[in-house]
């Protein structure tokens, strides 16, 4: 075992994101001496521009349906409902900071050490720190990149004038008329959003159907959901050109359609944030995908280099990077060799208008994965609009091995999927099978109680 004492810290982190920070507080627990690096803000992308913000702008949007949803159940507002982008964009600002105090006092409360530096990897054991206060040498007997990912905008004519997803927080003021480039999570969300804040909202997207990789179904239903919220779907097309024009932007589509829009967000992608990190200094070499290879005990080709979250392979979601962290932990500072990760059981929400909440297979990939599979699935207008006189629709799914009876996918398109789906997951998780689900009994009446009284076969 080499010899740790001649190192600054047993582990460096590079990148103060949720996992990073997990990370960073675990191993400091197991008696570790830690520090961690970080040169814009805490918490990482989850918290400053990602998840957190995000949410919390989708809560502002889902209120533009529940003030008409109101109205058929007795409650006359005294006027039109007034949306004010300044008041709901400094609040978010108010609460990451919060936030970003949280993660400072906890990592000084577990006894890690806070660089506010760039990191770069000099060798296999060595990290450059250039901060305000000047440049510094720390060694560590592991390195843990966990720097997340950065947007990625394709280059086009005009396409200075996009803003990424980093961006789009925190404009000056509100667009009246938007439009997203791009067919992702951040795309759909973003649209939502928009569209419920009151902004004309376009998606642009090349392909035939946006959330690719999604159910086909849930992708279908979404598709109509959104297009019935009034959400304007170009597919099959994309950006030719973006000419600015006064206090506006003329957006050239490639299929001869010009749109006047105000603001031009590019949900193209994100790739992994290895900018001047240095990983050229060891030889390090990344995937076809852009990503840092790792092993099943997160170690680069340099064993002392470990590397976790977005910048790896795995799906590029907050828990997972909580997960993986632990893993880190239990493999590299503890006695316990941990179960693999299952990443084939991993819950995700897009929290579109309506939202998506999934876990497991597919339909398409559970036929490629078993020999014989059983569909269920379930459309309905929920009770709470049979008063409210919205037309929006839930839409079900469970995909069941045929074999062994075992549901080994469940998908859903509504209000409160991701929170619905998180209950799911367990069984799924565990591995229950369809028979489990219908003897379970239901709360009545709720949407949730439909996912154990499907009983009609929808396909083989």
């Amino acid at each position: 075992m080499a010899d740790i004492s001649k190192y600054d810290y047993d582990l460096l982190v590079i990148g103060a994101g949720s996992g990073g920070v997990r990370a960073a507080r675990m191993a400091a627990a197991t008696g570790a001496s830690v520090a961690i690096a970080e040169d814009r803000y805490l918490g990482g992308t989850c918290v400053n521009v990602g998840c957190v913000p995000k949410k919390l702008y989708s809560y502002a949007a889902h209120f533009h349906d529940n003030f008409d949803d109101a109205a058929g159940f007795g409650w006359k507002l005294p006027g039109p409902a007034h949306f004010e982008w300044a008041t709901l964009r400094d609040n978010k600002i108010s609460e990451i900071k919060r936030l970003n105090g949280i993660y400072q006092r906890m990592l000084e409360s577990a006894g890690v050490t806070l660089f506010n530096a760039r990191a770069r990897l000099v060798d296999a054991h060595t990290v450059t720190l250039s901060g305000k206060h000047g440049d510094a040498s720390v060694t560590a007997q592991k390195i843990l990149l966990a720097t997340g990912g950065w947007p990625w905008v394709p280059t086009f004519p005009g396409s200075e004038y996009t803003l990424d997803s980093n961006q789009i927080f925190d404009l000056d003021t509100f667009p009246k008329r938007f439009l997203v480039l791009g067919g992702g999570y951040i795309s759909v969300e973003f649209s939502s959003i928009f569209n419920g804040l009151g902004s004309e909202t376009h998606l642009v997207y090349r392909g035939e159907l946006f959330l690719k990789g999604f159910d086909q179904e849930v992708r279908e239903f979404t598709r109509t959901e959104m297009a019935r919220k009034g959400i304007n779907l170009h597919f099959n097309t994309n950006i030719d050109r973006i000419e600015a024009a006064d206090n506006a932007y003329n957006v050239h589509l490639t299929s001869g359609d010009v749109l006047e829009v105000d603001v031009v967000l590019a949900a193209t992608g994100r790739k992994a944030n290895i900018g001047d990190l240095g990983l050229d200094h060891l030889g390090l070499a990344l995937d076809e995908s852009g990503k840092v290879p790792v092993n099943e005990r997160f170690e680069t080709d340099v064993p002392s280099v470990l590397a976790l979250g977005d910048l790896t392979a795995g799906p590029e979601l907050t828990p997972v990077a909580l997960a993986e962290a632990m893993q880190v932990v239990d493999y590299h500072f503890s006695d316990s060799v941990p179960k693999p990760l299952d990443y084939a059981t991993i819950p995700t929400a897009v929290f579109c208008h309506p939202n998506i909440g999934t876990v497991g297979f597919s339909e398409e990939d559970a036929r490629e994965k078993f020999t014989n599979i059983r569909v269920y699935s379930t459309d309905f207008r929920a009770m709470k609009h049979t008063l409210s006189g919205s037309q929006e629709r839930t839409f079900m799914k469970l995909v069941v091995d045929d074999a062994t009876d075992v549901v080994v996918g469940a998908h859903m398109v509504g209000d409160d999927a991701g929170e619905l789906i998180q209950g799911i997951a367990i069984a799924v998780r565990a591995g229950l099978t369809k028979q489990d689900f219908d003897r379970t009994v239901g709360i009545h009446p709720t949407g949730a109680e439909e996912f154990v009284t499907m009983r009609t076969l929808t396909r083989r």
